[in-house]
Order: structure tokens, then C-alpha cells, then sequence
């Protein structure tokens, strides 16, 4: 028979997986920024930057405080220790994994080839050209192919083809990404910035599928199929069902019941690592971006976490139920709200925008997220912290921040503020 888990056991037990068990460091360094990187497997990209750049938050959430500059160097400098690809969306993953993607890129190089009007297809000269550009003059950003475009007549050159290429080249494997500059990409091919003995090592489909669910089953401590399928994005579904037969056959993964996860009055069947866990208590306060692989995966949060979320930056002002941008918020094992946050720099303020409870709140809360909001604040080297009065949670959000010394006087005035953008 498999172990039965409650709903707080299976919380506890993905929370440990992810480090929110560990002690945050006094100073953050390399090392402890690649261990976080060993338990989460991958790190996502994202351009919002109304607070800091959402892949920096991960780090954060589970380290505390660190140095922009010690992430610059660990993930944007020329380096081959970590390099991006779709390994959920655009992520940083280790660049001695680039082999075990080599079954996606061969699936988008397949897609393209066997479609004569595809936009590869169709744009071969621009390919070759871009190619022979990055061979003679090493890692570029587009900026600069587009200062050397060739000025000749004709409909085959248009500089949104150039960018289309890169990226194209990029999903197939034959361009990496070299670093950033700031937060714009420098491209290359791939000989360029993967070493050969790693390129030279594909990973066979079906491996390379055992090892990302094994992976995916040790980032998450207990998951389900869907879960497990979610964090590496892994469309082929009967690929990932043999995958967690053989792992279970070789007795790395547990099948587990967990109280609570159902579908259609059924429990939901899940698998427990072999190496998971089961902390006493999980005791942590964090600000998690919705990028974070405790949250990712919609279904996931609601099911373990009862967050029900929805990103709103697309969502005119006038409909936002949450925010433009917000944030869940961690206390112990539970989500115990979301606070929309956003770094007015000039008036080196942390504006909390808007908070709201989520079910699993609890009526002490208020005062781990507002010390959690100060350590944010601070990290960020903002001065004041201010909060509107949009959402259930503000008045206690407020009166917290007030309690530790965190609160900025104009809470009213932004509040107008907000009312009046809203």
C-alpha cells in the first residue's frame, strides 16, 4: 500500500525540496547561489521589473539578501557554467545539461524541416548570413548585427527576420546565448560557448526524459504526473508515464497518496522522491516571484497551496482583481496572502501597491510580512516603505510595518495616488 500524506505533510516535504528549510547565510556566495541552483534545477527568466527582474527573486526567497553583482557574474557574464534554454520557459540551467536538451532542439529542427513553408524554410539566406556573422566575429547582440545589416535592395532583408533567426537558432542548439549585457542578450553559436565534450554527448529521448523526471520528482519532493510534466515542460505524456515507471521500478520514486488531492471525488495519484524529506515544521517568511517553481504550475499552487492565481499585467487597470504584478507571499508552509510591489526608486520607496489574504492566512501574519517587506526594502536599498489602501490585508500590512519602525507617512497620500491610477 502507499504512504498517506496530509495536505501540510505534502507542503512541508515541497518546501524542504525547494531549500525553504535551510538556514539563510549571513553572506551570500557563490556556493550557496549554485546549491540553490542544484535544488531547483532551473532558474526562469522574466523581464518584469516593476520590483527587481523576476529571476532574481528565487535566490532571494531562499538565500535572503545577496549582491546584484555576485548574480551578474554567475549568470550574465561570459561563462559556460550556466547558459539559457527552454527548459520550462527561457531558463538559466547548467551548461553541462546542454546534451540532455539535444531531444527539444532535434523536435524544433524536426517541425521546421518538415514543413517547406516554414519560416526557416523560407529564410535561408538570412540564416546563412547571421550564421557566417557570428563564425567570423564571435558572440554578438542583435544591436550589432543590425549596425552591419547588408544595405542592399531587395525584400529579403528585414531586421525582424535577423531577430527571428537568433531565436530560432537558439531552440534548435546551434546558437547559445553568451551572457547579457544588462538584460540584452549576446548570441553565438553554440561552438562557441558550449565545450565540446558536452556538445559532442547527446542524451537518447527516453534518458533524457528519466532524468528530468527524476530531477523534476527531486526539485519537488511529492508530486503528481502533471506536476512532474509541468517543470520541464515535457508535452509527450506517455514519455513521462514510462519515465515514472522505470524511476519507480528502480525504486526512486514512492507512490504516495496525499489527503486533499483529488480530482472528480478521487485522489489524484502522486510520487514521493526517494530522498524527500518530512521536516517537523517549515518556519520561513518569503516573497516568491509567480516564477518560482513553488508556484509555477497553476494547478500545482491551487491544489497544494489553495493560491488561486492569475498573472494581471495583461488585465487593464480598471479589472485587476490582485494587482499589476503581485506576489505571493510565504509564511511557514503555507501562502498566506499576495502583495503587489513596486520600487519607486526615485523616491527610494518600496511601494506596496496593493495586499490581499489568501484562505490559509492566519491573524499573525501581518508581522512576518512586514519583517519580510523591510528585509526586501532594504536589499533593494529603498528607504521607505509605503501602503495603499487597495486590498483586505493593507490596514494590518500597515499597522505591522508601523509596529517595527517600517512605515512611511504618506501611506495616505499614495494611497490617493493609487486610487487615482486605478
Amino acid at each position: 500500500m502507499s504512504q498517506i500524506l496530509s495536505a501540510a505533510q505534502a507542503r512541508r516535504i515541497a518546501l524542504a525540496a525547494q531549500g525553504f528549510t535551510r538556514r539563510r547565510p549571513a553572506t551570500v556566495t557563490a556556493r550557496h547561489v549554485h546549491g540553490a541552483m542544484e535544488r531547483m534545477g532551473v532558474l526562469q527568466i522574466d523581464s518584469v521589473n516593476v520590483f527587481v527582474r523576476s529571476h532574481h527573486m528565487p535566490l532571494y526567497s531562499r538565500l535572503g539578501p545577496y549582491d546584484a553583482a555576485l548574480f551578474e557574474r554567475i549568470f550574465h557574464a561570459r561563462t559556460t557554467h550556466y547558459v539559457e534554454y527552454l527548459a520550462h520557459e527561457a531558463t538559466f540551467v547548467p551548461a553541462s545539461d546542454w546534451g540532455l536538451w539535444d531531444f527539444r532542439m532535434s523536435d524544433f529542427r524536426q517541425r521546421w524541416a518538415d514543413d517547406p513553408d516554414s519560416w526557416m524554410n523560407r529564410n535561408q539566406r538570412t540564416i546563412s548570413w547571421v550564421k557566417d556573422e557570428l563564425r567570423s566575429r564571435g558572440p554578438l547582440r542583435p544591436a550589432d548585427l543590425r549596425e552591419d545589416a547588408p544595405r542592399e535592395r531587395g525584400t529579403w532583408w528585414d531586421w525582424d527576420d535577423v531577430k527571428l533567426t537568433l531565436e530560432h537558432l537558439w531552440r534548435t542548439g546551434d546558437v547559445a546565448i553568451s551572457g547579457r549585457r544588462g538584460f540584452e542578450r549576446r548570441y553565438a553559436l553554440a561552438e562557441q560557448v558550449i565545450p565540446s565534450d558536452v556538445r559532442d554527448r547527446p542524451v537518447p529521448r527516453e534518458d533524457a526524459f528519466r532524468e528530468l523526471v527524476r530531477r523534476a520528482a527531486r526539485s519537488s519532493g511529492v508530486a503528481t504526473e502533471s506536476d512532474l510534466a509541468d517543470y520541464h515542460r515535457l508535452r509527450d505524456r506517455p514519455g513521462v508515464r514510462r519515465a515514472i515507471t522505470d524511476l519507480v521500478d528502480a525504486g526512486e520514486l514512492e507512490p504516495v497518496t496525499v489527503r486533499g488531492w483529488d480530482r472528480a471525488g478521487r485522489p489524484v495519484p502522486a510520487w514521493k522522491h526517494r530522498d524527500a524529506a518530512l521536516p517537523r515544521r517549515v518556519e520561513t517568511a518569503a516573497l516568491l516571484t509567480p516564477f518560482d517553481p513553488v508556484v509555477w504550475f497553476r494547478e500545482r499552487a491551487l491544489r497544494a497551496f489553495q493560491l488561486d492565481y492569475r498573472i494581471e499585467i495583461y488585465v487593464p487597470a480598471h479589472k485587476r482583481r490582485y494587482g499589476y504584478y503581485s506576489l505571493p507571499v510565504l509564511v511557514d508552509d503555507r501562502i498566506a496572502a499576495r502583495v503587489d510591489l513596486k520600487a519607486d526608486r526615485a523616491a527610494s520607496a518600496l511601494r506596496v501597491q496593493s495586499a490581499w489574504w489568501e484562505p490559509a492566512a492566519r491573524p499573525d501574519d501581518a508581522i512576518a510580512i512586514a519583517e519580510e517587506l523591510a528585509r526586501a526594502a532594504a536589499w533593494q536599498g529603498l528607504e521607505r516603505i509605503t501602503v495603499s489602501g487597495w486590498g483586505d490585508a493593507t490596514d494590518a500590512v500597515a499597522d505591522a510595518l508601523k509596529a517595527i519602525g517600517g512605515v512611511a507617512s504618506d501611506r495616505h497620500e499614495h494611497e490617493r495616488q493609487q486610487v487615482a491610477q486605478n
